[in-house]
């Protein structure tokens, strides 16, 4: 009797759980599995993908007054000549290219336009970046099975104002050549103990973390 009393309580406070996990996060999209149901295969990286704070320099050929010398802002954009806020991480500097292409066509006829990253922090397959509303905003090394809570460690935490449920993952998906981005649940991680909201990082992740809006 006592067994199967103490197994209704776990049985219980499991659904509880779940149940915070599922109401307790402010964010939306699509969201990663908890750590302990990840699988640990994962294939090596070799193009570098651009993260926050990298130094840039755009070619225009035929149009050099078009092209500039960049640093990606933390939070993930750059800004050139007739084009404000172009997202960038996540990219690799072909689909930079192609993206900035794309958009300069609007005012220049058949623009060519090339990317060439003159200093990173490191390689793509060794890095995580944590940008915006941390203790300090860092590129981590990237050790296998590293998870979002070794990264929060790593960088000290989040800041006063940071608004850790409405953070996000931003991850490049090598099969499909896009960009995928995932909600995470930090405030409920980091505050409440949620395992759930635990999950597991792979090489190029870049994680932003908005401040509050109030």
């Amino acid at each position: 009797m006592k067994n199967n009393h103490l197994a209704r309580l776990m049985v219980g406070a499991g659904m509880a759980s779940l149940a915070v996990a599922g109401c307790s996060g402010n964010s939306s999209g699509p969201q990663l599995p908890p750590a302990s149901f990840v699988s640990m295969q994962e294939g090596p990286g070799e193009e570098y993908v651009i993260g926050p704070l990298d130094e840039l320099t755009i070619f225009v050929w035929r149009n050099p007054e078009l092209g500039a010398k960049v640093q990606v802002r933390p939070d993930g954009r750059i800004t050139t000549p007739l084009i404000t806020d172009m997202p960038a991480v996540g990219k690799t500097p072909a689909m930079l290219a192609q993206d900035l292409t794309l958009q300069l066509s609007q005012y220049i006829n058949e623009p060519l336009v090339s990317v060439i990253v003159n200093n990173f922090s490191g390689t793509f397959s060794q890095q995580i970046r944590v940008v915006g509303a941390t203790e300090k905003p860092a590129s981590i090394p990237y050790r296998a099975n590293m998870t979002l809570l070794d990264a929060m460690i790593a960088v000290g935490g989040m800041s006063e104002f940071a608004s850790g449920n409405r953070a996000r993952l931003i991850r490049f998906d090598r099969g499909t050549g896009k960009q995928q981005e995932f909600a995470l649940r930090i405030d409920d991680l980091m505050k409440k103990g949620e395992t759930r909201a635990n999950v597991m990082l792979r090489p190029g992740d870049v994680i932003i973390i908005p401040e509050s809006m109030f």
